[in-house]
């Protein structure tokens, strides 16, 4: 896609919007002392021909040679018995062979472990590759299990450094590999691994792709430990729910494109588990193309009928007219608990502000019409699309129905079956975000649906909101199901039943296959995403943090090289009048994903949108998600430290 010169310069971010590297074809390997030329069906011997160090011979030659010389060196000797032999080892392009790890011809991890299994990738498809497993002497929740050590090797990582949000990490050795790793490239090479590719495949940068998949109830990741060993760890989330065997819980493979590598392992991950699909076998909703506005930084919950129609009414005014609309979090009808007192003094206080949760299907009174009540969020879904001539209209709404779940014992909600549940977070999420002991979950607990009713919940909330014209939902919150699955076999199992139902109501409902999945990177969630499309690629846009935008822009485009695999990464909403906006809109423009910004009315830089927006309302997409070009892959503009150009391919 050629851009205008006019797109944005930004200190710390340049464009490329070229593919500048070459995709390289990889031979499959066999021995390192011979390579087969032709091996079709079962061919008879004397028709094969092998290349050695030092010479060519068919089979027939090397007799007559054997015939005619009265002597032969040792060579000759050597080549007559591996020509008497029927068949050739093959070696894969990753094994384990004495404790180590080797991808192609180049060794990964050392000092594997005896119960670590492989099992080879060749079932699910074309692709060469691996899948490891372990075996415990005990079944339990949770198994970890180093997988061998790795040093002087450069990695990428996404992990999620929250429960619901990925970020990378860069490193050279298995201590640095973080917790609740799902995602890992890495690169090796003979000799400096800063050399670039050349030609000549002895000295071609090799990239290793290792996916932590779901096997069976039991969801996988990767950390590393002290003594730089890269280890596997598997949980259920559920006490009762226990294992000891596992032989398809990574899957490794290997190339020289960083990015085929990727696309491959992913496409052989997706035919072995057959619960998900690949983004491009998706149907994208239809706002990826134009400009969009979002009520969130705008008003917050604080968001009101009026509240849109004045910033559609703003943008359209200035000549950014957007033809679609995010109602956030603040329309739905919900509630505290009765506050639980304590006595201090003689005085009651509140222990804690009471998390709120759902009371109702239907919109809270702020988005009812005054004139008619019963007429509710249908109202202002005329007034976007009659007269602000807006295409789609979204509204939000967390998996669990609201940040606190279903209030249990609300009337005309009694049919879902909620029950207060307490969220347990894993340990490598408690390690990485302390804070979960003291968050209003965890304290409060959330009023979770019985798993049997919460497609009646979806497909009764949904049909409401399509008949009043709503285009699709933005769903909050997915990786608090992770948990929430004790009692009901566990993280993986509970997960799954959620998002089929979700998946099913969202494709009787909404004919654009609308829907935006949001605080959703845990992999029990990404890999049974058969529908959803669209997938926000990171942890908020923070307008009043002015040290986040880097680290925004940088983890949005790290995390897209995983994501964008399977959904459509939407690098989030921005601030057109803002200190970073050309940055932010820069990196919109090339995203690859939907634009739209979290303006409150008459704050605008329409110099800036009209850049962005053609005048229709239409937004020019890049055909793929941006991500960092091969040369940055292992370098973090957010914590390196130097200033230095950040490049991102489309």
């Amino acid at each position: 896609m050629a851009l205008n010169p006019w797109i944005f310069n930004s200190p710390t971010l340049t464009i490329n919007t070229s593919r500048f590297f070459l995709p390289f074809a990889v031979p499959w390997f066999i021995s390192s002392d011979f390579v087969l030329l032709r091996a079709t069906k079962k061919i008879p011997a004397s028709e094969f021909s092998y290349i050695t160090p030092r010479r060519r011979l068919s089979v027939k030659a090397c007799k007559e040679r054997r015939e005619n010389n009265q002597t032969r060196n040792s060579n000759e000797t050597e080549l007559e018995r591996e020509l008497k032999t029927e068949e050739m080892t093959i070696k894969p392009a990753v094994r384990i062979s004495e404790r180590k790890l080797i991808v192609k011809d180049r060794t990964i991890l050392t000092g594997v472990p005896d119960n670590v299994i492989a099992t080879s990738g060749s079932s699910s498809g074309p692709v060469e590759g691996v899948f490891l497993g372990a075996v415990f002497e005990e079944e339990q929740s949770r198994q970890v299990v180093p997988l061998g050590t790795l040093r002087d090797v450069r990695f990428m990582a996404c992990f999620r450094f929250k429960l619901w949000w990925m970020a990378q990490m860069m490193g050279d050795k298995g201590k640095e590999i973080p917790l609740e790793t799902q995602f890992l490239l890495l690169e090796t090479k003979d000799g400096s691994h800063l050399e670039s590719d050349d030609g000549n495949e002895e000295n071609q940068i090799i990239y290793t792709v290792f996916l932590p998949l779901i096997e069976g109830s039991f969801r996988a990741c990767l950390q590393g430990n002290g003594q730089d060993e890269l280890e596997l760890c598997l949980e259920s989330g559920d006490a009762d729910t226990k294992a000891s065997s596992f032989t398809h819980s990574v899957f490794i493979h290997a190339g020289t494109d960083p990015f085929d590598a990727i696309a491959d392992a992913m496409k052989a991950v997706k035919l072995h588990l057959n619960t998900f699909r690949l983004r491009q076998e998706k149907k994208l909703p239809a706002i990826v193309d134009y400009f969009g506005w979002c009520t969130w930084d705008a008003f917050y919950q604080e968001v009101t009928q009026d509240g849109v129609e004045a910033g559609l009414k703003s943008l359209s005014d200035g000549g950014a007219p957007p033809k679609f609309v995010i109602i956030d979090d603040g329309w739905q009808s919900v509630a505290g608990d009765p506050e639980e007192e304590n006595e201090e003094g003689g005085e009651k206080q509140p222990k804690q502000p009471p998390l709120q949760r759902l009371t109702a299907i239907r919109e809270n009174s702020k988005f009812q019409n005054k004139e008619d009540p019963k007429e509710g969020i249908k109202n202002i879904v005329s007034i976007a699309k009659n007269k602000y001539g807006l295409k789609y209209v979204y509204v939000w709404h967390a998996i669990t129905g609201y940040w606190g779940g279903l209030r249990p014992g609300v009337k005309d909600m009694e049919e879902y079956g909620s029950l207060m549940q307490y969220p347990k977070v894993s340990k490598g999420v408690f390690e990485n975000e302390p804070l979960w002991k003291t968050d209003a979950l965890a304290l409060q607990g959330l009023g979770l649906m019985n798993p049997k009713s919460v497609y009646k919940f979806y497909n009764e909330l949904h049909s409401y909101l399509a008949s009043a014209g709503v285009d699709g939902v933005k769903v909050d919150a997915q990786c608090i199901l992770e948990t929430l699955g004790a009692g009901f076999g566990g993280r993986v199992e509970l997960t799954r039943q959620y998002h089929q139902a979700l998946d099913a109501s969202v494709a009787r409902n909404f004919a654009d296959n609308g829907i935006i999945a949001c605080m959703s990177h845990n992999t029990d969630a990404l890999y049974c995403a058969k529908q959803t499309a669209v997938v926000r690629a990171s942890d908020d846009f923070f307008p009043r943090d002015p040290v986040s935008h880097t680290i925004h822009i940088a983890a949005v485009a790290y995390n897209s090289v995983f994501l964008g695999e399977i959904m459509l990464p939407d690098w989030d909403m921005f601030h057109s009048l803002h200190p970073a906006a050309e940055y932010h809109a820069s990196a919109r423009a090339i995203s690859g994903g939907p634009v739209y910004v979290s303006d409150a009315p008459g704050n605008h830089n329409f110099e800036l949108l009209k850049k962005l927006v053609l005048p229709d309302g239409s937004v020019l997409r890049a055909r793929l998600p941006g991500r960092p070009t091969r040369d940055c892959l292992f370098s973090d503009p957010a914590r390196d430290g130097v200033r230095w150009v950040f490049l991102i391919w489309i």
